[in-house]
């Protein structure tokens, strides 16, 4: 039964299925609310003391009371519902099918609709204000509906993703776009974004191109390609005209030469790839096989001391402010001979085990040379990881959060490397703990199964991040660690051999070999997060529990180390776990360079605001930094990964019919 029902009567329901939500979506939904009203009716069910409870719709309710509660709508306002009875189980299941049931908009229809609400006279700014949106987001949807017509509607149809369509609007020239979309057709590799961004915005490709020299002129012309030569032109300088067979001569040239690679490497499959590097497509659905540098021969070990010594002989030429300009010559040309022996000794290409060969791939990339370079990283099939180097957050449960804006890889492993740095100091500081970490991990790689995840190097050696040369200096964990090891107590070192070293060592006090316990396993701890993939490992959740760590002590995000590097988004998603929806619709509007520097104030606690407000903010960490047991591990994340604008979507349908 369809009744009207005054707002201050409607309450939510426990039983409403849908747990999570979108800022920016809400906020979206909330903007054209007041725009045109409610477009789509609440289903509620009675309660008790007059009250109705919102089985289905409580996105529209909780924006219809924010509304409210700012003075746009009354609370007596009557809002449309239908009023539903039944069992509970059935409710809980009307609940279900009225969020599992709505279909999202095709990008395809949402241009048109924006195309047509334009066309009768609104403004971009107009759709961006009514419909919630940014205005990038209406001007990419617009750019959409100007795709050549046979893209346009390979879109609508579902023949090309969204990526792909965005590549072929990379260019503005409709007849270009056609042709591209007309030579791939036939194609019969795999066709990327990558490949249509390419192919739209080269017209034709210089000899010089990595693709050509692959190929060779000689084969290009066999079958059938034609070229350009101005006077002045060269072999680099000609122009290539065909460039759909440039691409399918180059791809065979490609899959002959992965065929050669796996089987020169053993591998289960070789995929080759036209582009420089392998992009996030491409190992969509994949897990990185772990694999590390082959370790130094004796002979190496010395080769490498020997240039070390040369280095710093030379390097004390260029530091000696007596030194002739034929001498500084001679020293930088031979430090450029030096460093580029070490680097050969050092960037040593990753091992994988032999038992890992039979489900094990690679991918070739085409180098600006024109060469094909097997990527010295090996993936398998059998688990799925998160797109794009993304990694999902791990809630208290267990369960992984659903998937949100992408961070970027770099990021991520800065972010773990830190983390690492704050889980050492406090395993350096409690030697018993790690005296235990340290037992139970030598005595436990007898039985370890290869497929586990590692949680330390523990056989001696210090743990790498998996970015070089990156150090936190402000980081407080990292100067602790610092200042930790530089405490230590080193008249052991003194000894001439390494009997006596021990002697002297065992000669300490237990309060200091206690220490130097501490610090010799913390250090090799690897870089984690709190998440499901790569970076996963439990049993550093198990420690950080025992240690109680809570991460806001040791790290607070920054503009440079956090908010300038993620979406807007999660930004807003912080602020709302910091302030609610007043502190989000503060920022909303600024741009990311505002915002982030915005952020980094409030979550330093350098801001006016509420006690309570300053409270959450400087408790705030992503939840990837936080460790499993913590205070912070249970503040409640208000702001879901899951892209929750589906009501704007339908309203946008509607408004455009």
């Amino acid at each position: 039964m369809i009744q009207s029902i005054p707002l201050k009567k409607l309450v939510p329901s426990p039983r409403n299925v849908r747990k999570s939500s979108d800022v920016l979506a809400d906020l979206q939904l909330r903007a054209d609310i007041a725009a045109r009203g409610l477009l789509q009716n609440l289903v509620v069910r009675k309660g008790k003391r007059g009250k109705f409870e919102v089985e289905a719709g409580g996105r529209r309710l909780a924006a219809l009371q924010a509304l409210a509660e700012e003075g746009t709508l009354p609370d007596t306002h009557e809002v449309t519902c239908l009023v539903i009875e039944g069992e509970e189980s059935e409710v809980r299941e009307a609940s279900l099918a009225e969020n599992f049931q709505r279909l999202a908009m095709n990008p395809a229809d949402e241009a048109q609709a924006f195309a047509s609400i334009i066309e009768a006279g609104a403004t971009t700014e107009d759709v961006a204000r009514r419909f919630g949106l940014t205005l990038r987001f209406v001007e990419g949807r617009l750019r959409l509906a100007s795709l050549a017509p046979c893209v346009f509607e390979a879109l609508a149809e579902g023949t090309i993703t969204l990526d792909m369509a965005k590549a072929y609007g990379a260019i503005s020239d409709v007849e270009r776009q056609a042709h591209v979309y007309a030579e791939l057709q036939d194609a019969w590799y795999q066709i990327t974004p990558d490949t249509i961004r390419r192919m739209v915005l080269d017209a034709t490709v210089r000899g010089s191109d990595p693709r050509a020299v692959l190929v060779g002129r000689d084969a290009y012309i066999a079958a059938g390609g034609r070229i350009e030569r101005e006077l002045f032109d060269d072999d680099a300088s000609e122009s290539w005209i065909d460039v759909a067979l440039l691409e399918d001569l180059a791809h065979k040239a490609m899959e002959e030469a992965a065929g050669k690679a796996a089987l020169e490497f053993g591998l289960a499959w070789v995929r080759p790839t036209l582009g420089n590097y392998v992009s996030h497509d491409l190992v969509e659905g994949m897990s990185r096989l772990p694999c590390e540098p082959a370790p130094m021969t004796e002979k190496e070990v010395r080769e490498l001391g020997e240039l070390e010594a040369d280095y710093d002989r030379v390097a004390a030429v260029l530091e000696d402010e007596d030194s002739d300009e034929e001498e500084i010559a001679k020293a930088e040309r031979e430090l450029v001979v030096i460093d580029r022996a070490m680097r050969a000794l050092n960037d040593r290409p990753p091992v994988l085990a032999d038992e890992l060969k039979s489900e094990a791939g690679a991918f070739l990339v085409l180098s600006r040379n024109g060469e094909p370079t097997l990527v010295p990283q090996f993936y398998t099939e059998t688990e799925v990881i998160a797109d794009e180097g993304v990694v999902e957050a791990i809630e208290e449960s267990g369960a992984a959060k659903p998937k949100g804006s992408s961070l970027s890889q770099r990021l991520l492993d800065e972010l773990a490397m830190q983390r690492r740095d704050i889980l050492a100091i406090h395993l350096a500081n409690d030697p018993a703990l790690a005296l235990d970490f340290m037992v139970f991990t030598l005595a436990d790689v007898d039985g370890h199964d290869w497929r586990a995840k590692k949680a330390s190097t523990l056989v001696g050696s210090v743990a790498s991040g998996p970015v070089t040369g990156f150090e936190a200096k402000d980081a407080p964990a990292s100067a602790a660690l610092a200042e930790f090891a530089g405490s230590l107590d080193e008249s052991w070192r003194a000894g001439e051999c390494d009997v006596k070293r021990f002697a002297r060592f065992r000669a300490l006090s237990d309060e200091a070999r206690s220490a130097w316990l501490g610090h010799v396993v913390s250090r090799t701890l690897v870089a984690s997060l709190a998440c499901e993939g790569e970076r996963s490992v439990p049993l550093h959740e198990a420690l950080g529990s025992l240690l109680e760590i809570e991460t806001a002590h040791w790290w607070r995000p920054t503009a440079a180390n956090y908010f300038d590097r993620v979406a807007k988004a999660r930004t807003l998603e912080a602020l709302d776990g910091a302030g609610g929806p007043e502190l989000v619709s503060r920022y909303a509007a600024s741009k990311k360079a505002e915002l982030a520097s915005a952020a980094e104030r409030i979550f330093s606690g350098n801001f006016i605001g509420e006690p309570e407000v300053k409270e959450r903010a400087q408790a705030w960490v992503p939840p990837i930094m936080r460790f499993a047991g913590s205070e912070e591990a249970e503040l409640a994340d208000h702001g879901g990964d899951e892209a929750a604008n589906v009501e704007a979507t339908d309203e946008i349908a509607e408004q455009a019919a």
